[in-house]
Parts: C-alpha cells; sequence; structure tokens
C-alpha cells in the first residue's frame, strides 16, 4: 500500500475511516515531523478507544498490510479486550474467541511482535471469562493447536498441518502469555485470587506437556527455550514445586546445552526461588542431587575462565542455599549434601579472578553468609552448638576467603582497570568488610586473634612481607571488624598496635588501609593513650603525601577528637605538619577543612592561657594571604580563594571550644584557668581582630552570594560553637549584618540572624542590637516581597524560619511599631504558595507559631481577624490541588492551629470560601465540602485525625479517591 498523498494532515480532522486509521499509522511511523508524530498518536489512542475499533482492527490484521500496521491492529485488539470488555456482548464472545485463535494459527510464523500481542490478546480474554464462561481454558487452547487432518472440519485444522513445529512455538507463546497478562493486569483482590485459583488448577494440563516436549528428541532448540520460558512464566503463579519438580529436575539437562544455558539457569532459579516451595520439603530434597551435580561444571568453568557459566551456576546454589536455608538445616538426615551446597557456595566466593575485571560471581554470594548464620544463631542454644560445631571452620574459611577476595591486583593491572572497575572494587570492598563484621558475631574473639597472629607471622618473615597485599588484606579485616564492633575489651588490639610501625607504607593502597586501621582504633588509643607515641608519626608521615590526603586528614581528625586530652606532648608535631601541609596546599579543599577540624579538637584540650598564642600562630599565614586578595580586584581565582580561607577558618571554629575542654578538667587535681577567668574567648578575640578585613571583602564582593555565604558561615559556625561566649561580637555583626542585608539581601544573613536570635534574644544586655538588627532585615526582605519575590525562594524560605524563630524565642518583638506585622502576615500567604516544597514548609512553620500567640497580642489578632479568611483560602487552594500532595500534612497542622486558636472565626471563613462553586476544585461537591468541613471543626485536639481528613479531601479535589493512589 502506498502512502497517502498528504501525510500532513492532521489526523485529528479526520473521520474514523478505515483508510483514515492507515494514513495515521503511517504518519506515525514514517513521518520526520515529531509535531505530526505526537498529533498522529494521540488521534490513534482515540480511535483504538472508539467503539469502531472492534470492527477495524480485524482489516488491519489483514495478510496485504505492513508488519506495522498489523501490529496496531493487534494492539487495538487488546486493548478492547483488556479495557473496554464490557462494550462487547455476550453472544459475540464465542466468535472473538475462535476469530483470535485462527488469527493465532495464521500468524504463527510471524511476524513475532505480531503474534505476540495476538496471544496477548487472547491471554486478556482468558481473564475475562475465566473460570465461569471458559472453564479450562488450557485444554482448549491445547486442542486448537494440536495437528489435524487435511480432511477434518474447521478451516483451523487445516492450517495447522502447514507448520506443526510453528504452531507448537505459538502455542507456547500463548501459555506464556497467559500467567505475565495475569501478573500485569489490574485487577480487584478477590477477582485476583479466584483467577490465580483457577489457573493454578490449569497447571495440571501444562505441566506434562512442558515435560513431554523438553524431553522429546524431536523437540527443536526453539521448542525446549519456549518451554523453559514458560515454565519460568507459570512458576509466578506460585504453582506448587511438588506438582513441578520433576520438569525442573528436566531442566538441570538443559544446562549441557551452551544454547539453552542462560534460559535455563533463569527458569530454575525462579522455580527455586519462590517462598512457597519451602512446603515441598521432599521435592527441594530431590532437587538437592541435581545441584550439587553442577559442582564439576563450575569447577570446570572456574578454570577456564568462562564467566557466564560459572555466574549462572552459582545463581542456582545460592538461590537454593539462600532461600531455604533454615529448612534445609533442619533436615538432619541430609545435613551432608547442605554442607557439601555450603561449600559449593564457598567455592563461588573463592572463585578464582579479580572482580569485576576476570570474574563477577563472587559478589552473589555474599547475602547467603548473612542468611545462613542468622538461620544458624536463630536456633536453641542446644540445637545452636551442633551447627556451630560443623560450620564455624567454614565461616573461618569464609574469612580467608573474604580477605583473599579484598587483594587489590598489582599496581601495574590496577592502573589500567577503568575508572568504573576501581568503582565497583571500591564497593565490593566495602560489601565484604561489611560480611567480615558481621561475621564476627559468630567467630568472636577468635577471628581477632586469628588475624593477629598471620599479621604477626606475616611481618616477620622478610619473604611474606614483601606481598603487600597480604598485609593490607589482614589489616583490612581488622578495620572492618573495629569499624563497627567495640574492640576496646580485646587483648590482641596493643599487639597489633605494636606490629603497625613495622609496616612499611611506601605502597600507597597499604598506607590508605593503614591509615584507616588506625582511624578505626581511636576510640581505644583515647583509653591507652601511651600508644600514641609510636602511632602519631606514621599518620603525620602520611599527612604530608597529597594521595594519601583522605585517609591521613580524616584519621588525624578522629584521633584528635578521641584522644585530644592527651595530644599535649605532641601538639607542636600537629601544628608544624598541619600548618606546614596548608601553607603548601598539599591536599584539596575538603581535606583541609577537616584538617581545620582536627585542629580545633586539638587546641580546645590546651591549657586555655596556651589557645591564643597557638590559634594566632596557626591561622596568621592564612589572614595575611585573605588580606592581600581584599586588596586586589575581584577575579574568579581569588574568589574561590577567598572562600577557601573563609571555609578553613569555620571548619576550626566548628570544632575550637574551649568550654569543651573546661568541662572535662573539672575534678582534675592540678589547678587549671577556667574560661570565666579570660577576659574573652579566644576565637572572640580572633574575630575582632580580623572583623574590619572581613568587611572589606564583603566590600569588594557584596552582591556575590557565595563569599557572602562563606562569611556568614564563620559567624555562624563560632555562634553555634560558643554559644553566649560569642556575646561580645553581637553588637558589630548585628550592624554589619544589617548594612549588607539593605544593601544586597542574601539568605544565608537571614540564616545567621536566625542563629543569633536562638542564642541572644532572652539576653536583655543585647536585645536592643537583636532587635534593631531583626526590623532592617524584616523591613528589607518586605520590600522584596512587595516587587515579586518568586526569584527569591531561598530568601523566602529563610524569613520564614527566622520569624517563626522569634515567636518562639522571643516573641514581644512582634509589639514593636516598628516591624509591619500586617506585612509579615501577607509574606507568609505569599510564601504558601511558593513551588518550592522547602519554602512552603517554613511559611506554615512560621504560621503554626503565629498562632497562638494571637490571642495575647492584640496587633497580631487584629492582622488574622483581616487576613485570616485568604489564609484559609489559600491553604484550601493548596489542599485541592495548587501545592504537591506531600505538603498536605504540614498545610493540615496550620489548619488545626487555626481551630484550636480562632474555631468560629474559621468557621466562617470555611462557609465563605467552600461556597464558591468549583473551588478548591471541580472534583468535589457541595456536599462533600461540607463534610470535610464539619469533620474539620469537630476536631481540635488530634493531630492524626486531622492529617487523614485533609489528606481524604485532598484526593477528593484532585479525583484520586479510590483510584489506588490514595496509597502512594
Amino acid at each position: 500500500m502506498e502512502p497517502p498523498a498528504n501525510p500532513g494532515v492532521s489526523p485529528a480532522e479526520l473521520e474514523l475511516t478505515m483508510e483514515n486509521v492507515e494514513s495515521a499509522l503511517y504518519q506515525l511511523y514514517f513521518d520526520p515531523d515529531m509535531e505530526h508524530k505526537n498529533v498522529a498518536q494521540k488521534w490513534l489512542t482515540q480511535a483504538q478507544a472508539s467503539a469502531q475499533a472492534w470492527q477495524f482492527c480485524w482489516a488491519l490484521l489483514g495478510p496485504d498490510k505492513l508488519p506495522e500496521v498489523q501490529f496496531f491492529g493487534a494492539s487495538t485488539l487488546h486493548t478492547k479486550i483488556s479495557r473496554h470488555w464490557s462494550d462487547l456482548p455476550t453472544d459475540r464472545h464465542e466468535s472473538l474467541k475462535m476469530q483470535l485463535l485462527s488469527h493465532i494459527l495464521h500468524f504463527s510464523s510471524g511476524p513475532k511482535l505480531v503474534l505476540t500481542r495476538l496471544c496477548v490478546a487472547l491471554a486478556s480474554m482468558a481473564l475475562n471469562l475465566i473460570p465461569q464462561a471458559w472453564s479450562q481454558p488450557v485444554a482448549d487452547m491445547v486442542r486448537a493447536f494440536q495437528p489435524q487432518k487435511p480432511d477434518s472440519e474447521g478451516g483451523s485444522g487445516a492450517e495447522a498441518t502447514q507448520d506443526p513445529h510453528a504452531h507448537c512455538l505459538a502455542l507456547l507463546e500463548l501459555l506464556t502469555v497467559l500467567p505475565e497478562e495475569f501478573q500485569s493486569s489490574r485487577l480487584a483482590h478477590a477477582r485476583r485470587c479466584l483467577l490465580r485459583e483457577a489457573l493454578a488448577g490449569e497447571w495440571a494440563v501444562v505441566c506434562p506437556m512442558l515435560r513431554q516436549l523438553l524431553q522429546s528428541q524431536d523437540s527443536s532448540i526453539q521448542v525446549k527455550e519456549k518451554v523453559l520460558r514458560c515454565l519460568s512464566s507459570w512458576v509466578g503463579l506460585d504453582v506448587p514445586l511438588g506438582e513441578s519438580h520433576e520438569l525442573v529436575q528436566d531442566c538441570f539437562t538443559a544446562l549441557s546445552n551452551t544454547e539453552l544455558f542462560d534460559t535455563a539457569v533463569e527458569t530454575i532459579v525462579n522455580a527455586i526461588s519462590q517462598p512457597d516451595s519451602q512446603r515441598y520439603i521432599e521435592a527441594l530434597v530431590n532437587l538437592m542431587p541435581q545441584v550439587l551435580g553442577l559442582h564439576d561444571q563450575l569447577k570446570t568453568a572456574a578454570q577456564d575462565g568462562d564467566m557466564e557459566t560459572s555466574h549462572g551456576i552459582c545463581r542456582i546454589a545460592v538461590a537454593m542455599g539462600e532461600t531455604h536455608s533454615r529448612v534445609l538445616l533442619e533436615q538432619v538426615e541430609h545435613w551432608q549434601e547442605y554442607l557439601a551446597l555450603v561449600n559449593m557456595i564457598l567455592f563461588c566466593t573463592g572463585i578464582p579472578g579479580h572482580y569485576p575485571v576476570s570474574e563477577t560471581t563472587s559478589s552473589l554470594t555474599l547475602t547467603f553468609w548473612y542468611t545462613l548464620q542468622d538461620d544458624i544463631l536463630s536456633f536453641e542454644e542446644e540445637k545452636q552448638a551442633v551447627y556451630l560445631q560443623v560450620y564455624r571452620p567454614v565461616y573461618f574459611q569464609l574469612v580467608d576467603v573474604l580477605l583473599h577476595k579484598s587483594h587489590y591486583p598489582s599496581q601495574e593491572e590496577y592502573a589500567s582497570w577503568s575508572s568504573d572497575d576501581k568503582e565497583q572494587f571500591r564497593i565490593y570492598r566495602v560489601d565484604i568488610s561489611d560480611t567480615l563484621m558481621y561475621v564476627y558475631e559468630m567467630l568472636g574473639a577468635e577471628l581477632l586473634s586469628n588475624l593477629y597472629e598471620r599479621l604477626g607471622r606475616q611481618l616477620m618473615d622478610p619473604q611474606q612481607s614483601a606481598v603487600w597485599q597480604d598485609t593490607e588484606a589482614l589489616l583490612f579485616g581488622f578495620q572492618s571488624i573495629a569499624e563497627t564492633i567495640d574492640v576496646n575489651y580485646s587483648d590482641v588490639i596493643p599487639g597489633l598496635i605494636g606490629l603497625i610501625p613495622r609496616i612499611n607504607i611506601s605502597n600507597v593502597m597499604l598506607a590508605d588501609t593503614v591509615m584507616y586501621t588506625i582511624g578505626s582504633l581511636a576510640e581505644w588509643l583515647a583509653d591507652h593513650p601511651v600508644m600514641l607515641a609510636g602511632i602519631l608519626p606514621m599518620v603525620l608521615q602520611g599527612l604530608v603525601k597529597a594521595e594519601l590526603s583522605v585517609s591521613s586528614v580524616s584519621t588525624l581528625k578522629r584521633i584528635c577528637r578521641e584522644c585530644r586530652h592527651d595530644l599535649g606532648p605532641y601538639t607542636q608535631d600537629i601544628l608544624t605538619v598541619s600548618q606546614d601541609v596548608l601553607v603548601k596546599e598539599i591536599h584539596k579543599s575538603s581535606q583541609c577543612m577537616w584538617l581545620m577540624q582536627a585542629l580545633g579538637f586539638l587546641l580546645s584540650a590546651l591549657p586555655v592561657e596556651e589557645v591564643l598564642g597557638r590559634l594566632h600562630s596557626l591561622i596568621t599565614p592564612h589572614v595575611q594571604q585573605l588580606d592581600t586578595l581584599a586588596q586586589q580586584e575581584p577575579d574568579p581565582t581569588n574568589k574561590q580563594s577567598i572562600i577557601h580561607i573563609l571555609g578553613m577558618l569555620s571548619s576550626l571554629f566548628t570544632t575550637l571550644d574551649i568550654n569543651r575542654q573546661a568541662d572535662s578538667s573539672e575534678g582534675a587535681s592540678s589547678p587549671r584557668v577556667t574560661p570565666s577567668q579570660i577576659t574573652q574567648n579566644p576565637v572572640v578575640v580572633v574575630l575582632q581582630q580580623v572583623f574590619t578585613l572581613i568587611q572589606t571583602v564583603l566590600s569588594k564582593w557584596l552582591d556575590d552570594s557565595e563569599v557572602v555565604e562563606a562569611v556568614c558561615g564563620v559567624f555562624e559556625k563560632s555562634v553555634r560553637t560558643l554559644l553566649h561566649d560569642f556575646g561580645p561580637m553581637v553588637a558589630q555583626l548585628s550592624e554589619m549584618l544589617g548594612q549588607i542585608y539593605s544593601a544586597f539581601p542574601q539568605a544565608s544573613a537571614l540564616d545567621l540572624a536566625r542563629q543569633m536570635v536562638h542564642i541572644f534574644a532572652g539576653e536583655e544586655h543585647h536585645i536592643s542590637n537583636i532587635k534593631n538588627l531583626i526590623e532592617v532585615l524584616t523591613s528589607a526582605t518586605l520590600t522584596i516581597f512587595q516587587q515579586g519575590p518568586r526569584d527569591h525562594p531561598d530568601i523566602a524560605e529563610s524569613f520564614m524560619h527566622l520569624h517563626a524563630q522569634i515567636l518562639k524565642r522571643k516573641p514581644d518583638m512582634f509589639l514593636s511599631d516598628r516591624l509591619d506585622v500586617k506585612g509579615l502576615f501577607y509574606s507568609g500567604i505569599l510564601s504558601l504558595k511558593f513551588p518550592e516544597t522547602p519554602t512552603v514548609k517554613a511559611a506554615t512553620l512560621f504560621f503554626t507559631e503565629l498562632l497562638p500567640r494571637c490571642k495575647d497580642m492584640p496587633s497580631l489578632g487584629e492582622v488574622l481577624h483581616r487576613d485570616g479568611k485568604l489564609l484559609t483560602e489559600t491553604i484550601l487552594q493548596a489542599v485541592g490541588g495548587e501545592s504537591p500532595r506531600s505538603l498536605t500534612d504540614h498545610f493540615s497542622e496550620v489548619l488545626l492551629s487555626l481551630n484550636r486558636h480562632c474555631p468560629a472565626l474559621l468557621s466562617q471563613w470555611l462557609k465563605e470560601t467552600l461556597q464558591t462553586p468549583g473551588f478548591p476544585s471541580a472534583q468535589v461537591s457541595t456536599e462533600q465540602k461540607h463534610t470535610f468541613s464539619q469533620q474539620l471543626l469537630r476536631e481540635q485536639t488530634n493531630k492524626r485525625c486531622v492529617k487523614e481528613i485533609v489528606k481524604e479531601f485532598s484526593l477528593l479535589c484532585r479525583g484520586l479517591q479510590g483510584s489506588g493512589y490514595s496509597d502512594y
């Protein structure tokens, strides 16, 4: 057939005729214009939904049509049967069934896509008729596809003699899609249960036929592959393993055929992974020899580097062992068979090669070891002891295998790996680490002793210690356990700490693991500070190497955090090396931040009178560099350097807390100088000294949000750490914040102001500065809201959070004549309408803090009376569909607050707003709105109930009630 003369004509303008359907299909498949394609797609979807589709679909399946046209005809049939079944009169059901069977036979030789769609259509029809109107669908289908003599009655039988092989494949395709269509159909629960039971009853017909075809020497590879796929599909219906285990056994013979191997693996794994199959213990026990019989094939595949075969056999062994671990453990008379299966899986875990480059099998087995251990440890004590006697040795072997698998390849080979392979190997080692940590629960202290003895032997033997991977793997094992298990009471840790300095860390990967191992023992070192002398030099040695940046810096940070009170003798060395690497810029920015945090912990523990001097010597080079940068004209390079230096100061001030040191020294015998005896906190002294410099930086970079954020970060971190000790800075910082925000509003300035309100709003001598600052910030922000705040969701969010904090900490600030309460209330309403979720959440928090105070504060009460209806209307609009459903709970809290604190007003506002036709949605009736209003007004205390009421109303407004979406 030729394409239509004018393919660009919009199908929307065409009447529904056979020719127009084909014209639209040509447009969909062959027109290069995407807009034309989209229009055609839309029109064809409407065509499929029309009543005429029951007729034109058969014409589209004509033998003279293109495969694309035939496919659309078959798809239309499926659409009509699955979605418009009730449109078809009952007396046409039988003729439709016969037509479908006839067409499936006709298309049995292809095209495959069309055949599959026709099979899916017949499967969908069967689901509509089973069991009342079609009691034996499978038997009828098999009968229809059986070869018949040419002179027999019925055209379909005559056709069937033409190609029995193709008809057999078509029947298998039909039987395969039948369970799949059931699984994908949207069915009511009762109907699904009825259909599942009816289909499971059909398995008695399907199973023997599949067995016969799989065993027959006459069956082609294609037929056998289809049989395997068909079994896999029916297994999804939870057909009893007891009735099909012989067929599953037959599938094992297919594993010797390379063309069937992958499909056979998939089928066997699906069959034995069904949780329901645990009920058929005899069937599982009968399958065990089949699985164990694959061990030789597995070993050969591993030896030959045949990754596909070893991967497939491993999947079968793991499916059997993991899914049925407990059941098989309990078959005491078959304990040797299950132990053999466990050893087979252990072989898979230790399969030769480096993951993921030369093997991908071992990772499949790791969860099995968790399952087996959990099942063993869940038995009662006496039974558990018997199993531990058998399986503890296996788990010790597993540790050896896992450590071996965690070995890095040679540096040359590792360098040739792609970055993706390296990342997969890193994740694989994390999985091994988790497994080792879990295994410790079964093996206990003996595992650590075992690792320690092996490490000792290795480090004492020059030949063994030359293989760095062995040492690295043992340390990796230690670290995996020490990272999550409390090893403080282990008697091997002192020996390990003694061995670590003997390790040659010239290899980067070994050195990395040494660092992480030391870091994992930081808490132990805090309890045994005498051991620090041997360990710290190694960490400082690593600190000067860029390639050990992450591991050495994170380890030093952990030591400084955990052991800070015992680092006095080493302070100078740590500061000297740290300052050196910072000045030389050895580490990336994020590691510099960690290092400054480490030094903050270190300085916090020094005698208070020493802190300021040490702090000055540490930051002076960076402050000088910042001073130089501040004098230069702004450019991108300068900007990054400025942000980096400010970030380092923020990081330092996050952890530098002399109060923490003072608290820990209480009760100490030697007298110490306490912070109260010092005029000012050292951090405050430094901040006051650099304040002018920071103002200079801001004068050049005031319009750059990243620089302003970095500056605010320095003060915010200091406020969080110092709390009330930050007091001397409040006046000048408040003034500066007001100036920079008025000139160029930034969310970070509002966030810093919120911290200051949190700490200082209750202090009489600071309240005037805080109050002035809030008035300046509020005035500047309300100007933004008047001009249109849509481009500043971050400012709106921070502004709402700031005022929620004020209402919580110092609500009488709202009594000020210079605070525009009406403007604030309205800005809150505007913020509720933002599409950004965080902004809306902040606005709902603001209102839930504000509404309880309206009774006691006339100015707030007056605004509520005036604009409360607008607030109610805005929230109902949001609930009705203007805002994402995920925010419904937050809006419900505002409605609850309104109902608690002004129920009479809320009742009036609900009545006035909801009486508007179509508000908040055309989907809800007047009666439904009235019911919602009454339910809401009745509930003034139960937050959960209000959330449910609002959620239900929101679903009604969106037309989702009862759609299945209400569960999400």
